[in-house]
């Protein structure tokens, strides 16, 4: 991967492009799915432990409007780890929350993801349906939002 601010040939872009998909479903999923996942792999891996589970706060910043002046808005907590697999590859995650199983699953499976090997059939067994439950849970987010949606208007008084 090229370094941080460094110019992205097109070449590049793809699998950039896809592991920030996998890991934002990783980072998005629920434990109890990626403990699932994978304790249903045929052989899960051995892994070492680079940076073990590591709790601690990160500020979040927004945009007014969306895309006006930055500002904080906040600091919420968040898990990172770093795991290495027996053939060198390391995977890394950052998640919301205090998990540290999760934050241990979601880098093991990055570092799976990254193995040529591995990676078509984990796309299709692990991160495709993570995907799909994350669509379900936000379409029904959606919809218990909606259903409580007030819409004002004004009316033009006739004086």
């Amino acid at each position: 991967m090229p370094p941080a601010g460094a110019a992205v040939s097109a070449e590049d872009a793809a699998p950039i492009a896809s592991r920030q998909r996998w890991m934002a479903v990783l980072a998005k999923a629920s434990a109890a799915d990626l403990e699932r996942a994978w304790q249903g792999l045929p052989a899960p891996p051995d892994y070492s432990l680079l940076r073990p589970a590591e709790i601690g706060l990160a500020m979040i910043q927004g945009r007014a409007g969306g895309n006006g002046r930055r500002f904080n808005l906040g600091e919420m907590t968040i898990t990172r780890c770093v795991v290495r697999l027996a053939d060198g590859t390391a995977g890394f995650s950052h998640i919301a929350g205090r998990d540290a199983r999760k934050a241990e699953l979601a880098a093991a499976f990055d570092a799976l993801l990254q193995r040529s090997d591995d990676r078509d059939r984990l796309l299709d067994e692990v991160i495709g349906p993570l995907e799909d439950r994350e669509a379900v849970r936000k379409q029904a987010m959606a919809e218990k939002v909606a259903a409580t949606r007030v819409d004002f208007f004004t009316l033009a008084r006739g004086d």
